[in-house]
């Protein structure tokens, strides 16, 4: 990491070179790919207001850079909202990429397949359907059927009428029955 400390019309002494670098060992722990970082740091008179400002351009690759500009009577002041400022920036970026990841659709397919076992699938599929023996080959009245399903709580029963056709009675949304 390239680091450059500047100061126009501001001469910078060891200890805000100290703090300055201070300020840029913190963006290390978003373990970002920081190729420089410059610190520009200059004072200023406004309307008869001494005030120092701090420009940080941090260069990132394979990013956009980030560039902050701080203002403030105190030069340290300054130093200190900027990093707080760029460390806000790099971590909304750090956790844009580390929970935006985007998977591809082989790296799902294969995460799928370790998860589940399609042979012990199939063997419980095949453990839960059980054979049921119907009682289609009586022939049964409608009304018959009719009073069965009223009496218990199916939806619906298939019988075989006294023409020999394979009949459904159903129980409908309205309270009412229907017959196939």
């Amino acid at each position: 990491m390239n680091i450059s400390l500047t100061g126009r019309h501001i001469e910078l002494t060891d200890a805000i070179k100290a703090h300055m670098n201070a300020s840029i060992e913190t963006l290390s722990k978003y373990h970002m790919d920081i190729i420089s970082v410059s610190i520009i740091a200059s004072a200023q008179t406004k309307k008869g207001k001494e005030s120092s400002r701090v420009e940080f351009v941090i260069n990132l690759a394979h990013k956009n850079s980030i560039v902050i500009e701080q203002s403030d009577q105190d030069l340290y002041a300054a130093i200190d909202l900027a990093t707080s400022r760029a460390q806000k920036a790099m971590r909304r970026m750090h956790d844009k990429e580390s929970e935006h990841h985007k998977d591809g659709i082989n790296e799902a397919k294969n995460q799928a397949s370790e998860s589940i076992n399609l042979h012990e699938l199939s063997e419980a599929m095949e453990d839960e359907i059980v054979p049921v023996a119907l009682e289609l080959y009586k022939p049964r009245e409608v009304e018959d059927v009719l009073n069965d399903l009223k009496e218990n709580k199916k939806l619906f029963e298939i019988f075989i009428d006294n023409d020999g056709k394979t009949r459904v009675l159903y129980k409908r949304n309205d309270g009412k029955f229907g017959l196939y």
